[in-house]
């Protein structure tokens, strides 16, 4: 269960996009936690398109702490942006590409590998655990792949 900040920062996310054309989704540790993997969160990855990152950050002006720019690792580019909502830092990031086999991959579709979840009267949109798998994978994170694997397999299980 998330504790009680991150349930009203959700909210607070939710209804501010509920109505917008951004395409978003949760990823990384809450994304997990709010699809059972038992995981305590320390913040809230938020993931879209180039155009939904400055959107995002538009609607939630009184609460960014870094304006959303361009930054490259040697694993992953986006655009990057943070929030501080409810206390809870909140990273946003805009067309992510991974560094695979030592290229640059196409701009994440999320759409595509989006699911949603409920939670106190939410359609929260999530990557798929699938998809997670895969990606840590593929940019060598081992260790936070298997950690998925049992919750990837229990999806196709009967």
């Amino acid at each position: 269960m998330l504790e009680e900040r991150f349930v009203c920062a959700l909210r607070l996310l939710y209804e501010g996009l509920e109505d917008t054309a951004v395409a978003w989704a949760i990823t990384g540790s809450c994304g997990f936690a709010l699809q059972s993997v038992p995981v305590i969160p320390n913040d809230i990855d938020v993931q879209t398109g180039r155009d939904g990152a400055y959107a995002i950050a538009e609607q939630f002006v009184p609460y960014v702490v870094d304006p959303v720019v361009f930054r490259v690792s040697p694993i992953i580019k986006s655009y990057f942006g943070r929030l501080m909502v409810e206390g809870v830092q909140v990273e946003i990031m805009g067309d992510v590409q991974k560094r695979v086999n030592g290229r640059w991959e196409p701009p994440v579709d999320i759409l595509p590998i989006r699911q949603f979840v409920q939670i106190e009267n939410m359609a929260l949109p999530v990557l798929s655990l699938a998809y997670e798998y895969e990606a840590y994978r593929q940019l060598g994170q081992v260790e936070k792949a298997e950690m998925l694997l049992p919750w990837v397999n229990s999806r196709f299980v009967s």
